[in-house]
């Protein structure tokens, strides 16, 4: 999805691939004439193709070269760069006179500043230029209503102040839509940047500012501070042009109406103070809301990686709870803001009138002399209405700066956090050894408890090296220190190579699985076979359905866990690399794969036998053929030394084991505004309720073939929409709307001939709008349709960022990110055109109005009074700027009740089975766990082929079946059958006597239980991740934690229970998440227990113990067990094997039966490794003999 957009040439550098001729469609806006520019004319043609057809991709021009992020990027970095050497060498003199000297950070506002100044300083001379023209109109109006007043018998002079009048506010439009256009782009350039160094410094984030930032608050910071930056460059230059139209406006009211302006003042003067407790109000609640957001987001989140594990406990009514605990007080602090903005707005809304009302009172009060003319009135009448707009928008622009300000110290307490230096390790290191340890101890932070503890450790150039040991014993965290992920607390470490780094949960990429293994690199047909073949992925690719270009989902979602890995491992194979970090591959593969695996891609006779090779692994068959063991335990080397040096010292590896499990330790761990408002908060709490409930309601297959950023996109863009925007264009539109309409009719009834003039205006006006509407809503539908990639690629990268680094691609990333926001950026700049484009005709033709009016009232003669004219002249002079906003907001409410629709789309989905059905099983069922498939077919999707075919077999109550068989053979699809995560295609499941397809979902899943192949936790405490609906006593988790060999280590947490677990639980082990996820399972104590891969992640050891445990507490249950190990399953009571997504090949007791079978190498390596203890080049005669 994002890969293809560029590819690392075999030289090392990125090539971005060229579009296709089509998209080439450059912007003609350079080429263009002085008059089409201003008119913006050269756009006309992407109005018109949209008005005939939908617009596509290609169909849009192109962004100019100097607002391409592939430009404004790279200079802003440079000059945040700029200012963070700046601020370091600030901090040294500082130091150097006061020790204690206050640190400072490097300052966002000032490097945006120092990359758009010039730019800025554009935009704000066109603002200048427009404010003064601005106050031309009532002027020229003035000397109108003079002339009517003192009318000669005949004069060219009115028809002379008619046309100047129009030929200023036409001026005036056209510097103007110029403003908005370089202001608008101006505003999309310093997100762009933004948002091009949040991604950077994320790639470059340490592990201790991982711990500071969750993944929710990171999106967060791109998505909405970046955006909020955006909202006030858009509107910054009303900081000061606010105050310049208050003073102008002020200045010439003084020259109408003398000291009495100062009656107006004085209320002006009154408000501000009000405005200010508004304002330092708001700024509270953004922050309170932020928060919300933050949470909510996280959440929400979590909830949808994790979806698979809600489902199958049937936990979705209390997530939807919490969800909806923080989305009530999210409403609470939108509540509060909308009274306030409700109260602003009134209050801004009669300062015009009271300012009025005291500067005419006090006019007559001071002198009875004073008299109002027409002049007078309707001049300072224009003027205050210009003083209304900046009254108006002045304090949104400063409670908006406050807004931005929180939003500024967020993204710089993130920018300036700690990056990941690889500084520990030296990579020019010259020797015979490829990696080396020298007294070296590390933690997670530089202020922690060391993890790995006074290592020493050499490791020789392409040698075969396995790390063992128990759950928490500092395994990966070794990979980890190689990696420099690491702080180095003292010593040495040397690294000499390349590295490629296969991680112990698989990360994959959204995007065809070619690309998934190429990684960015260039094809070489002959190497990429070589490692599908050495990778066991041919036999996968004939499954997919469109072989090595099947799109895979996010997270690798239509891809079973052991193809995950495969992927994974073909990846790092593929690279090239010198070094190989291989964080336990094989324990999501069965044991035929894995020995194919092993013995083609890892071991000596494999692709990488001449590289240097680093295998966590907990499969101990592998020893004997290993240059090099290093057992780890509590954080140091234990043992290190070959296969027969160990055995020499101890027994044998498992009393070795079984030692350190006795040492454990863990690892660390207005009246119509109010109504509007309230309103619009019932609507907004409602459409979101029911988005959550029918997004909790969907099937896993939709999650597994949508990305989670879109679905994001639906509670944070979407619901902002509808929860701040929707009802201010709505509100807007019909304030808009009555404007229009009563001055029409006050204009009409002044001039009637000016009905003449407003029907050909008004049909082109509405011609105008249908044809914009038509291109406006594609345009913004593609803009709605390019942010959804920015987010998931955002998203892609988090979870990733050990690999990217590892495989040293930051850039080749950074290029991708510019990418996709380039294509973004590309559907805005196209959007601001057409709001020009559309803003200069509708103007044009208000300002048509202004001189039909004018003329009119100069043609009238003597016939009309001056007042009539001063009146329907400022009236016509403000229908311009009324229609244009009621053409806008009516496009703007029509282009947003499409967040509106996104929403309520989901209604339409197909959903899961309810939840809860009439029919309901009773309670204590199953009580006898007997399950039985009938000609049971399964299939993912409509389009799929089968996953399972004729599956026959009944359990008997309280057995125990292992389920074996290849990867990818069909093992967790029946799982999943049993829980209705899949549904039936033919035949049925029936537990105790009843069709699970007739009961509701959570009555089947409730009383089932799973200890699921992929170890989810969530962020919270652990007791939350154990016992989420808070129905069991501490006693029952300290009980199933010992079961689970985890007593030990939770004790010696400082919080024990409620400690802290991280985002997806990256502050705990993947074996220390599973056994957490196993004592889950033994809290939910049910008839039928399925197993699947429960311990993949785990030594054998602990696996042992465990195995133990499950045996004796589900004594009395019927478990089906999946697995790759065969240890795991030996004392089964029958096997059910499966082959190549088909039936079952037997079910009988496997002493008999086994070897005859077509899975005969499944079962040779599990003789050779598990009963005779003998070397696999004796397989042939057990088999022989056995």
């Amino acid at each position: 999805m994002f890969s293809s957009l560029g590819r690392w040439s075999a030289s090392g550098s990125y090539q971005r691939l060229p579009r296709g001729p089509e998209a080439q469609k450059c912007s003609p806006e350079k080429s263009a004439s002085f008059f089409s520019k201003m008119t913006y004319s050269w756009f006309s043609r992407i109005i018109i193709l949209g008005y005939k057809k939908p617009l596509e991709r290609e169909d849009l021009f192109e962004l100019n070269e100097s607002d391409s992020s592939y430009i404004v990027c790279p200079i802003f970095e440079k000059q945040w760069r700029k200012e963070v050497l700046k601020n370091q060498e600030r901090q040294k003199v500082k130091s150097s006179f006061h020790k204690e000297a206050h640190t400072r950070k490097p300052s966002l506002l000032r490097a945006l500043w120092n990359t758009f100044k010039f730019v800025l300083i554009q935009v704000a001379l066109f603002r200048v230029f427009a404010d003064v023209l601005s106050f031309t109109s009532p002027l020229i109006m003035k000397q109108m209503i003079i002339f009517c007043e003192h009318r000669p018998d005949f004069g060219w002079s009115g028809y002379g102040y008619a046309l100047a009048l129009f030929v200023i506010v036409f001026l005036q439009t056209l510097i103007l839509q110029q403003y908005q256009r370089f202001n608008m782009l101006t505003s999309a350039k310093i997100k762009t940047a933004v948002i091009g160094l949040i991604y950077k410094k994320a790639l470059l984030l340490s592990n201790v500012s991982r711990k500071k930032f969750s993944t929710g608050e990171i999106i967060n910071l791109m998505s909405a501070d970046a955006q909020q930056l955006m909202d006030l460059t858009a509107n910054i230059n009303l900081l000061w042009s606010g105050p310049f139209q208050i003073l102008m406006a002020i200045s010439f009211l003084w020259q109408e109406l003398g000291p009495a302006v100062l009656a107006g003042v004085a209320v002006l003067v009154f408000v501000i103070p009000m405005n200010t407790l508004v304002a330092n109000r708001m700024k509270k609640l953004k922050k309170s809301q932020t928060k919300n957001k933050d949470k909510q987001i996280k959440l929400l989140n979590e909830i949808l990686h994790g979806i698979k594990i809600l489902k199958l406990y049937a936990w979705e009514p209390s997530y939807k709870k919490k969800i909806i605990e923080i989305r009530e007080q999210e409403l609470e602090v939108q509540k509060s803001a909308g009274y306030l903005a409700v109260f602003s707005m009134l209050t801004l809304t009669c300062i015009p009138f009271f300012v009025s009302l005291a500067t005419f009172g006090v006019y007559f009060l001071l002198d009875e002399g004073n008299i109002l003319t027409a002049t007078k009135v309707f001049t300072s009448m224009s003027l205050f209405n210009i003083l209304r707009l900046p009254l108006f928008d002045l304090p949104m622009v400063i409670s908006a700066v406050v807004q931005t300000r929180i939003s500024l110290v967020r993204l710089e307490d993130f920018l300036n956090t700690e990056d990941f230096h690889p500084r520990s390790i030296e990579t020019k290191y010259i020797g015979d050894h490829a990696i080396g340890f020298t007294n070296a101890s590390f933690s997670w932070d530089k202020t922690g408890i060391p993890i790995l503890k006074d290592l020493n450790i050499k490791i020789p150039e392409g040698a075969l090296v396995a790390v063992i040991g128990q759950v928490g014993s500092g395994k990966s965290s070794l990979l980890s220190a190689v990696l420099g992920e690491m702080e180095k607390l003292k010593g040495v470490v040397q690294r000499k190579g390349s590295v490629a780094y296969v991680s112990q949960q698989a990360w994959i990429q959204n995007c065809i699985l070619q690309e998934n293994i190429l990684f960015g690199s260039v094809m070489q047909k002959q190497l990429y076979e070589r490692v599908l073949e050495a990778c066991a992925l041919l036999p996968d690719l004939e499954q997919l359905p469109n072989g090595d270009q099947t799109e895979i989902g996010e997270r690798g979602v239509n891809i079973s866990g052991g193809q995950r890995h495969r992927v994974s491992l073909a990846r790092a194979v593929y690279s090239g690399a010198d070094i190989y970090l291989l964080d336990d591959p094989l324990s999501a593969v069965d044991v035929h794969v894995g020995k194919q695996l092993f013995e083609k891609v890892i071991g000596s006779s494999g692709m990488l036998k001449n590289k240097t090779r680093i295998l966590v692994t907990h499969n101990l068959t592998l020893l004997p053929l290993m240059d090099l063991i290093v057992v780890m335990e509590s954080g140091r080397v234990a043992q290190m030394g070959t296969y027969q040096e160990l055995l020499s010292k101890t027994k044998n590896l498992t009393n070795l084991l079984q030692a350190f499990s006795e040492q454990e330790k863990g690892l660390f761990v207005c009246s119509g505004a109010y109504v509007l408002t309230r309103g619009s908060l019932a609507a907004s709490r409602t459409l979101h309720a029911q988005l959550l409930d029918n997004v909790l309601h969907l099937p896993l297959q939709f999650f597994e073939t949508n990305p989670v950023g879109q679905i994001v996109n639906r509670f944070t863009k979407d619901m902002f929409i509808i929860d701040m925007r929707f009802h201010y264009y709505l509100r807007t539109w019909l304030n808009c709307t009555l404007d229009v309409i009563g001055t029409v009719l006050v204009i009409v009834g002044a001039l009637p001939l000016f009905i003449l003039g407003i029907i050909p205006l008004v049909f082109l006006y509405f011609t105008i709008q249908r044809y914009y509407v038509a291109s406006s809503r594609q345009i913004r539908r593609l803009a709605g349709a390019s942010r959804s990639p920015v987010l998931s690629h955002f998203s892609e990268t988090l979870l990733g960022v050990s690999t990217i680094r590892a495989f040293g691609h930051e850039q080749r990333f950074i290029q991708q990110n510019k990418d996709v926001v380039n294509e973004n950026l590309v559907c805005f700049y196209n959007n601001v055109i057409s709001n020009r484009w559309l803003s200069v005709r509708l103007e044009f033709l208000g300002n048509l109005m202004v001189l039909f009016a004018s003329l009119l009232a100069m043609q009238a003669g003597n016939s009309m009074d001056s007042a009539i004219v001063g009146l329907s002249i400022s009236y016509a002079l403000n229908i311009t700027q009324s229609l244009n906003f009621w053409v806008r907001k009516a496009c703007e409410i029509e282009t947003n009740a499409v967040s509106i629709e996104r929403v309520c789309e989901y209604e339409n989905m197909d959903k899961e089975a309810p939840w809860i059905m009439s029919k309901r099983p009773p309670s204590q069922w199953p009580n006898k766990g007997i399950v039985e498939f009938v000609n049971y077919q399964a299939r993912y999707r409509d389009d799929l082929g089968l996953a399972l075919k004729d599956i026959t077999f009944q359990s008997h109550g309280e057995e125990k079946i292992g389920i074996v068989g290849r990867t990818g053979a069909g093992k967790s699809t029946l799982s999943n059958c049993l829980f209705r995560i899949v549904e039936g295609s033919g035949g049925k499941i029936i537990i105790d006597g009843i069709d699970i397809s007739t009961i509701g979902l959570h009555d089947l899943r409730g009383k089932l239980n799973i200890i699921p192949q992929d170890p989810v936790l969530f962020s919270g405490t652990l007791q939350m991740n154990l016992d989420p609906l808070d129905k069991y006593s501490d006693g029952e988790l300290w009980e199933v934690l010992e079961l689970c060999h985890l007593k030990e280590f939770v004790l010696s947490l400082p919080k024990k229970l409620l400690h802290e677990i991280s985002e997806g639980g990256e502050n705990l082990s993947v074996g220390q998440r599973q056994l957490v996820c196993l004592a889950r399972a033994l809290l939910r104590k049910t008839k039928i227990l399925i197993l699947d891969e429960a311990t993949a992640s785990i030594d054998f050891e602990t696996d042992n113990l465990v195995q133990t445990a499950i045996r004796k507490e589900f004594s009395d249950c019927t478990i089906l067990m999946i697995a790759h190990r065969l240890r795991s399953i030996i004392d089964s009571d029958r096997y059910a094997l499966f082959v190549f997504r088909n039936k079952p090949v037997s079910t009988e007791i496997p002493t008999e039966h086994m070897k005859h079978i077509n899975y005969l190498p499944l079962i040779k390596d599990f003789i050779c490794a598990e009963r005779y203890k003998m070397s696999p080049n004796s397989m042939e005669d057990i088999f022989q003999n056995n």
